[in-house]
């Protein structure tokens, strides 16, 4: 870039002396035989000052243009390092800060659409001068366009993320918007990087400032969609091969004792198949608990709750920290049973939820 600018600079000084040579140069031959030599005098001496202020005004210009070029480079630097901020962010760096946004009634993103940019208007017509801007404006217009597209990527794959999020979400049967609010998300959510500034979002007049803004939300809303799904007992309970024996919602009672309504389902395998936590969470009962038997709940917050009944062992107490997968105990069949199988059941705020739902659900997730 200094090169082309030393160029530049090197053309115009260039010109303006081969104009002041010229001038020097030119004989009376060339002027009016008429013309006397005090009028010829008074011609050059004229021609000689319009050259220099030429050169002036050139040198000016150019001097105008490198300032306007070093400001333009600065400022592609400096959107450069946001732009790898937010990449940070977008490949699980620091989950983006954010506040709820005071008395406003807007909703979480979820149109998926990208807005565009106004389009450039084309000049009606083109000069030297142009021609020279042009020059010095093609790099950083060329960085910046990039940084354009680059920020549509990262919103298309936030945007993706979060979908995919709340699609897993939706087929477990419990409403996903819930399931954010109880996750402490909950409401419209704003950047602390520019809410801080204390500038609703439609007085930001910069266009960069304006996009970074709108993808910077849409990946904080991908963050904490992921964040909830981490919080949903989406694993299979039972370590190895079993039988899906009864489903959730009303049925035959097992003992003869007419239709009741079947809370959990039942997963069958052979005694002292190995039963493992279905999320991470902290275990808040491990004990005998009436018909369910030998049984361990577990809190994985948020508002989820999964039970284990009729099992054969416990293998974890009150106050652990369990992780996705660890053992808390063994198939059996105490409790109110016909035989060896894990009675699990999912609650969500209280309420029961089909397990199958949620095990179904958690094959989408990788």
């Amino acid at each position: 870039m200094i090169a082309m600018i030393a160029g530049a600079a090197t053309l115009v000084v260039g010109w303006c002396l081969f104009a002041t040579v010229a001038v020097l140069l030119r004989g009376p031959g060339m002027d009016s035989p008429l013309g006397s030599p005090d009028k010829q005098a008074a011609r050059l001496e004229r021609e000689l000052r319009q050259a220099r202020a030429a050169e002036q005004t050139a040198l000016t210009l150019l001097e105008t243009r490198t300032q306007d070029f070093s400001l333009a480079i600065t400022e592609a630097k400096s959107r450069h390092e946001t732009l790898k901020k937010l990449l940070s962010s977008l490949q699980g760096g620091d989950t983006a800060s954010a506040i709820v946004l005071n008395g406003s009634n807007a909703t979480m993103l979820i149109d998926s659409t990208i807005e565009e940019g106004d389009p450039r208007q084309s000049r009606p017509d083109w000069s030297a001068t142009d021609a020279r801007d042009s020059a010095f404006s093609a790099p950083t217009d060329r960085l910046i366009g990039e940084q354009a597209l680059l920020l549509d990527s990262f919103e298309v794959e936030a945007v993706q993320r979060a979908e995919s999020a709340r699609g897993v979400i939706r087929l477990t049967g419990v409403p996903a918007s819930r399931v954010l609010e109880q996750s402490g998300m909950g409401g419209p959510l704003v950047p602390v990087s520019f809410s801080a500034k204390g500038v609703p979002l439609d007085s930001i007049t910069d266009p960069f400032e304006r996009r970074i803004y709108e993808v910077e939300a849409r990946l904080y809303e991908a963050q904490q969609y992921e964040k909830a799904l981490r919080s949903l007992p989406l694993g299979i309970p039972v370590q190895g091969s079993y039988r899906e024996t009864s489903g959730f919602g009303y049925r035959s009672d097992p003992f003869g004792r007419g239709t009741a309504f079947h809370e959990g389902t039942d997963l069958a395998a052979p005694t002292g198949s190995p039963l493992v936590a279905a999320a991470p969470g902290k275990i808040i009962y491990a004990g005998v608990k009436g018909s369910y038997g030998r049984a361990v709940e577990i809190d994985h917050g948020a508002g989820f709750r999964t039970l284990y009944g009729h099992m054969n062992s416990i293998s974890v107490k009150v106050g652990d920290t369990v992780a996705l997968g660890q053992k808390v105990g063994t198939m059996g069949s105490t409790g109110r049973s016909t035989g060896p199988h894990l009675h699990y059941e999912i609650y969500f705020r209280g309420k029961s939820y089909d397990p199958i739902k949620f095990l179904r659900a958690g094959k989408h997730v990788h």
